[in-house]
């Protein structure tokens, strides 16, 4: 096996076609194709079924994509320590705690890690999921609850394993004499909007708003009542705009979630990043 055999397998199992993996290799599709040939000929199994829709894995290529990851892991973990070069680790978070949250993580792992090169990105949690499933993030940074992936009520990839490295607080409020009802919520599969249903389930009257800065706002005209997470707050609540309207509900974790095949090549940097060792945790 050639690591650039070993690097055209990969790119043609995350890019799902030959024509993706290309793009993302800058090669021609003649090029890759040959790559996973030789490599299938020198493995002698079929690593791929070819289907009218793309490439689909093989039982003896899923067995060797994991693998794979790892050899290129350590390949350019090899190539670094020999050349003097810069580790780089992709990270990525909801959009929504990109500005609250992610800044205390990526300064704690700069702490520990002042030789890595951190890229960072804000996407949805279903785009969040699917590039860190097809390894295009090394990990990435999200709100959940319960002891597996999902347990908020939204349904993970396959093969993902995660430490919870915080918590966010999350508080119903209102303005002072303000109106109760409806309930201003984010929309749909916002992960604040996911812990509101769960909290009220289906009997609550509702009015959905485009953001949680629109309910937040909304609830200190005294439209409504808002579940809001402690980073969405402000002040509000010490100076009295806003004040509980409850007790404090459980909060969300703050959970990092990676792809449990690049485990062991991101233990360092899981550790870097967490206040503790992290313990892994396979959805199951």
């Amino acid at each position: 096996m050639e690591l650039r055999h070993l690097r055209g397998f990969v790119a043609v199992a995350e890019g799902g076609t030959v024509t993706a993996a290309a793009n993302s290799l800058g090669l021609a599709p003649a090029s890759v194709s040959e790559q996973v040939r030789r490599l299938e000929s020198g493995l002698g199994v079929t690593l791929f079924e070819r289907t009218p829709h793309g490439m689909r894995l093989t039982g003896p290529g899923a067995t060797l994509l994991a693998r794979a990851r790892d050899l290129l892991d350590h390949a350019d973990e090899v190539r670094r320590a020999v050349t003097g070069g810069r580790r780089r680790v992709r990270i990525g978070a909801l959009e929504m705690l990109a500005a609250a949250k992610l800044p205390a993580v990526i300064r704690h792992l700069s702490q520990r890690r002042p030789d890595l090169d951190v890229d960072v990105c804000s996407l949805t949690r279903q785009a969040l999921l699917a590039e860190v499933s097809r390894g295009e993030l090394d990990a990435a940074l999200l709100l959940d609850s319960g002891p597996q992936i999902g347990g908020l009520g939204f349904t993970p990839p396959p093969d993902l394993e995660f430490a919870d490295v915080g918590e966010v607080g999350l508080s119903l409020v209102s303005a002072p004499g303000g109106d109760p009802d409806p309930l201003l919520v984010s929309p749909l599969g916002c992960s604040i909007r996911l812990a509101a249903d769960r909290l009220f389930g289906a009997e609550v009257s509702r009015r959905e708003l485009t953001s949680l800065a629109t309910a937040r706002e909304w609830t200190r005209q005294g439209l409504g009542r808002a579940l809001l997470p402690d980073f969405a707050l402000g002040s509000d609540l010490d100076t009295g705009a806003l004040v509980r309207v409850s007790d404090d509900p459980p909060g969300l974790a703050l959970r990092l979630v990676w792809l449990r095949s690049r485990g062991s090549a991101l233990r360092d940097v899981l550790y870097a990043m967490s206040a503790t060792p992290p313990t892994p945790v396979t959805r199951g």
